[in-house]
């Protein structure tokens, strides 16, 4: 399906190099370069804990895509098209290791006031985020060509603001000192974000889908969503069926293995959500197969990797048609902070939770990470390049600068209280 990448994706002019001749060779680069950044020791940044954050969660490697893409031109738009379906592949990984964190046995220790509390969230930062973006297409002239169609790339670039990263915020958590108990805990209000932050995402992709036929009938939005979801469902079954006759641990990874691969590739080849269809195979998995931890380990051990294989492609993706879409992506983060700092404030006492929450613990979790990514990459498959590289653009850009303000946002979210005031870490985590 090379005609949804569009005219943005035509390779500029200008001399032949091996990419041109073997795409494969090009995979091969950005698999080794994923590969072997992830296995590099980390070293701390003299210049201080947020570039110590922002490169720990792949700034090299998003430069190291700019570098292949937009400057030296190895992973052009005839390159990208080529490298479609791997990208599929590590945005379905992805989905599976998000769908693997939906184990019933540990949503339902969640109390519902955080449940609510999650939810309130995650409405606050999608109106308010979809509010503005809509704002900015209207009043600046240049974004409208730029993020058209307008309705579900600007609903979009607000699910995806939903989105949190639970490892980053713990790791954001650890960098500055907060003890296990309260840094589980924010682990797992990460979390929820993140599960609304997608399931929003869904939604946005169900209604707005571009339509393309899938095997030649194309779909309304409800047959589209049913699709996705069975075949999510059948993946997950599959894996089931498999473990009956299959008692080797290497064999169980390679079956796992097996069907988060055939998932993407079905969700790229029939115009579905790979996202989608290997996290609600995963949910499957995780909740009703007796080798639930060998998977769970196995999706997580590779989740490094393959996030980073995402963010030299997604750096590869780099697109400014106008210099306001960089501002619009700094306004959007703004808007997010803003958004989640009110939202916890004012709902937290109509809950019931004003004396186990400080004020300002909104500000807590706005550090974000590879499902924002994977989410972004997804729109881009799905819509093409005219759209999807400036909602890539968009993504990497609030990324960075999420991260930057991690440390201090987390630091003001606990000042008024004291660490002790997050009792309920126990009762919510495993």
């Amino acid at each position: 399906m090379p005609e949804r990448y569009g005219a943005a994706c035509a390779p500029v002019k200008r001399s032949r190099t091996f990419a041109d001749v073997n795409p494969v060779l090009a995979l091969a680069v950005v698999l080794a370069a994923g590969l072997v950044v992830t296995r590099l020791p980390r070293i701390p940044h003299p210049t201080g804990l947020r570039l110590d954050l922002v490169a720990s969660a792949g700034l090299p490697l998003v430069l190291l895509g700019i570098l292949l893409g937009p400057v030296l031109h190895l992973l052009d738009g005839d390159v990208l098209r080529a490298l479609a379906p791997a990208t599929a592949l590590g945005i379905a990984w992805i989905g599976g290791v998000f769908g693997a964190s939906l184990g019933w046995r540990y949503v339902r220790k969640v109390p519902p006031a955080l449940w609510l509390l999650a939810g309130v969230e995650a409405l606050a930062v999608l109106a308010v985020t979809a509010l503005l973006g809509w704002e900015l297409t209207r009043v600046i002239p240049a974004l409208g060509p730029a993020l058209s169609p307008t309705l579900p790339t600007v609903f979009a670039l607000a699910s995806i603001a939903v989105v949190t990263g639970p490892s980053a915020v713990a790791m954001t958590a650890h960098a500055v000192g907060i003890r296990r108990s309260v840094r589980q805990a924010f682990e797992i209000a990460a979390w929820l974000d993140t599960a609304a932050g997608a399931l929003a995402f869904i939604l946005v992709l169900t209604i707005y889908h571009p339509r393309q036929p899938a095997g030649g009938v194309t779909l309304g939005w409800i047959s589209w969503l049913g699709l996705g979801m069975a075949s999510g469902l059948l993946f997950g079954f599959l894996y089931l069926g498999l473990t009956h006759f299959l008692e080797d641990p290497e064999e169980l990874h390679l079956g796992l293995l097996g069907v988060m691969l055939f998932g993407g590739g079905v969700g790229y080849a029939a115009d579905l959500s790979p996202f989608v269809i290997c996290a609600v195979a995963a949910v499957v998995i995780v909740n009703r197969s007796p080798h639930r931890h060998a998977a769970i380990a196995l999706l997580r051990s590779w989740e490094h990797p393959v996030s980073a294989i995402l963010l030299i492609l997604a750096g590869a993706l780099l697109t400014v048609p106008t210099l306001w879409i960089l501002v619009m992506a700094v306004l959007l983060v703004w808007a997010r902070a803003v958004a989640r700092w009110l939202a916890v404030r004012v709902a937290r006492g109509p809950l019931g939770l004003s004396r186990v929450l400080p004020p300002d613990l909104g500000l807590a979790g706005v550090a974000q990470g590879a499902v924002a990514v994977a989410l972004a990459m997804n729109f881009f498959i799905l819509y093409g390049a005219t759209v999807g590289g400036p909602v890539v653009t968009i993504a990497l850009v609030g990324l960075g600068l999420n991260l930057l303000m991690a440390p201090a946002a987390m630091t003001r979210a606990l000042k008024p209280a004291p660490l002790t005031a997050a009792p309920t870490a126990p009762e919510v985590s495993s």
